[in-house]
């Protein structure tokens, strides 16, 4: 019988929080040593910046399933864990050494290829041990332990960078390691699945082909949802700090710093979204969510840069906060209601025996998202004369379509 666990739920936070280290430093000072270093232009940037996403997009899902059918003394996700964390956190560790493109690109592909591996079994690790009427909480948790990641890339990452641009990948090679061997000595899955022998759940390929052809339409619907939410995420992440540096003429480390407001919000919000979807429900929760994040982006269209980058305050550790960092604190609790509700919503439209798969459905759409993202926004900022802020224009329209298609969303509450 499940119980839900906080502390044990903190403790398989921590496989997120690695997770989150890698990504945020990644999205953060890879843009810039390719625009520095490389000097590719805009579009070689964003398709750069979808490599790891194109390798996700394949490796991701059919782990998922895999993990489904695993069967170790160790349980059927941990041995993913345990050769993917490794090898993802060496190949980090070389990515700001590497002085020639091709040897640059051989760094960043073993580590994508080794991030994917690991990052769906883990994360299929909380509905695995949690009820399903405490996922969302549970998802707040483990999205707190991530947002908290990503808060030490970007604030005491961006402090490292101005050192060493190689100090914040080695930080988070060492956490990733960390997190990988608490998540592997604390967290034992659930013995029902040991001695499973029943037919094993379908692959992933036939799980897609079911959801196109379920008369019901809401695993599709948000699963649309979340591509077109994660196209405008991804694509801003992608750009942002070339948009801080190129249009709001900030300097490189106040850029990420404001991205890091963002990640601030999300991690204060993470336990409290969990909570509201809980109560409002996690369809109304995110839409919300949505139409926040939406009008939020609107608001950094609309005003000028002058305003944008006027100083609100110098905080002691964080840095400085611009007005634009307050707004995209508004997006980071946005993007908490968003983010913390819609994979519980997922993996509670089908039976405990697949949620691998339907984890691997979820990573499916936001990785494709993550692919078609950075090269349309890199694609539209290239045409537009290197105009980043072609990146703001356009967020608001997928994010619309989100809403669009959350509107038909009928299931995915808590099971009872």
């Amino acid at each position: 019988m499940k119980k839900f666990s906080y502390p044990k739920t903190f403790l398989l936070g921590f496989g997120f929080f690695g997770v989150s280290v890698i990504w945020a430093t990644y999205n953060a000072f890879v843009p810039l040593f390719l625009d520095g270093k490389f000097h590719l232009s805009a579009g070689w940037i964003g398709f750069f910046m979808t490599l790891d996403n194109i390798a996700a997009l394949l490796i991701q899902p059919p782990v998922g399933a895999w993990s489904d059918r695993l069967r170790t003394p160790i349980g059927r996700r941990i041995p993913f864990i345990l050769i993917g964390a490794p090898v993802g956190a060496i190949a980090f560790g070389f990515i700001p050494l590497a002085a020639l493109l091709p040897l640059f690109v051989v760094c960043t592909s073993t580590l994508l290829i080794s991030m994917a591996f690991w990052r769906t079994p883990v994360v299929a690790l909380m509905p695995d041990i949690t009820p399903s009427k405490y996922r969302s909480q549970a998802n707040g948790i483990i999205n707190f332990m991530g947002g908290l990641g990503a808060l030490i890339s970007f604030f005491i990452g961006s402090k490292l960078y101005d050192m060493n641009q190689a100090y914040p990948f080695w930080l988070g090679s060492v956490l990733v390691i960390l997190s990988a061997i608490l998540v592997f000595v604390f967290i034992k899955e659930p013995k029902e699945y040991q001695d499973d022998n029943r037919e094993a759940p379908p692959g992933i390929i036939k799980s897609v082909k079911e959801v196109l052809k379920e008369e019901e339409k809401s695993p599709l619907r948000i699963l649309l949802a979340i591509l077109f939410w994660f196209i405008s995420y991804n694509g801003i992440e992608a750009f942002f700090t070339l948009y801080g540096v190129n249009h709001l003429k900030l300097a490189e480390s106040d850029a990420v710093r404001q991205l890091g407001y963002l990640s601030l919000i999300f991690l204060i919000f993470a336990l409290p979204a969990g909570y509201i979807g809980a109560k409002l429900g996690r369809r109304n929760t995110i839409i919300t969510g949505v139409s926040l994040m939406a009008g939020s982006i609107l608001a950094i269209l609309i005003l000028p840069a002058n305003v944008l980058t006027t100083l609100l305050a110098s905080i002691p550790v964080v840095g400085k906060l611009y007005v634009i960092g307050l707004i995209l604190m508004i997006s980071g609790l946005s993007w908490a209601l968003i983010n913390i509700n819609s994979l519980p919503m997922v993996v509670d439209m089908t039976e405990d025996r697949r949620i691998g798969t339907y984890t691997g459905l979820y990573y499916l759409a936001s990785t494709l998202a993550a692919i078609l993202g950075p090269n349309i926004y890199g694609q539209l900022v290239a045409w537009n004369q290197n105009n980043y802020n072609t990146v703001i224009m356009i967020s608001p329209i997928f994010l619309f379509l989100a809403i669009a298609m959350m509107l038909g969303v009928r299931r995915g509450e808590a099971k009872k």
